[in-house]
């Protein structure tokens, strides 16, 4: 399944490409314009940014640090990352094609390592870490901004299964303790927690993703009739309109390399 997860991965977001990099929820949404102040990157830092989608994590870094590589798994997506920020006039940023589970750079490369909502669709989020966590410096940081579930698992397993339907290609969002059990795993040390909230139309959503009509129906049934315990996490609006919209968690989690 790992490897049929990864070619959906590539099939889908190579038609979805120019829908990212246009994406403002992407662009200037879900918490990004935070991100510098969490970490605080310094001038004479090399960063790698792991599945870079439309390319605007790396582009918000860009001016913080020396070096920055963008990578993704999708060519597609790569090379339309590429072309919006080749139009933005950054001079310090390279592209490159990357498994995010078998990363292509030497060890301790990297003084930073970033992955926005992009870690839910690696079949394998410990051997990502592993990756990630081999290519920093010593004393490099490793941010992590993604969907986050319920601790309930029953609540868990709803939630990750309408963002499945949404999307073929969504593997799994983790909860809170397996993300800092995992972080703890491969050596880090965690810095910095915390969850927000992000609320989505649900029609702009799926039509990101090319959702058939089919599918989107699917979806407004899954927010009418969600238990009780997935609408106090969904907190579902509208659920079965036009202006249908729903509750998204997200984590930020910072860890610095031993």
């Amino acid at each position: 399944m790992t490897d049929e997860l990864k070619a959906l991965n590539q099939e889908r977001y190579a038609r979805a490409a120019e829908n990212y990099v246009v994406s403002t929820v992407h662009a200037s949404g879900m918490g990004i314009e935070t991100l510098v102040d969490m970490v605080k990157p310094q001038s004479d830092w090399h960063m790698l940014d792991v599945a870079t989608g439309g390319g605007h994590t790396a582009l918000l870094f860009a001016p913080h640090v020396a070096q920055v590589v963008a990578s993704d798994f999708t060519p597609r997506m790569l090379q339309a990352a590429q072309g919006f920020i080749t139009e933005q006039g950054i001079k310090n940023m390279s592209f490159s094609g990357a498994d995010a589970e078998i990363l292509p750079f030497a060890s301790q490369s990297f003084d930073l390592v970033t992955c926005r909502v992009a870690a839910h669709h690696f079949p394998n989020i410990f051997a990502f870490m592993r990756e990630a966590v081999r290519v920093l410096k010593p004393n490099g940081t490793l941010l992590i901004h993604d969907h986050v579930v319920s601790d309930d698992e029953k609540v868990a397993d709803y939630v990750n299964a309408y963002e499945k339907l949404r999307d073929p290609a969504h593997a799994r969002a983790l909860p809170e303790y397996e993300w800092r059990g995992v972080f703890l795993d491969v050596g880090l040390t965690i810095q910095h927690v915390e969850q927000r909230t992000v609320k989505h139309d649900v029609l702009p959503w799926a039509k990101r993703q090319n959702c058939s009509d089919e599918t989107i129906e699917r979806l407004q049934v899954m927010l009418l009739r969600a238990p009780e315990k997935v609408r106090q996490w969904m907190q579902p609006e509208f659920a079965g309109t036009e202006h249908a919209r729903y509750t998204d968690h997200h984590i930020f989690i910072v860890g610095q390399r031993g």
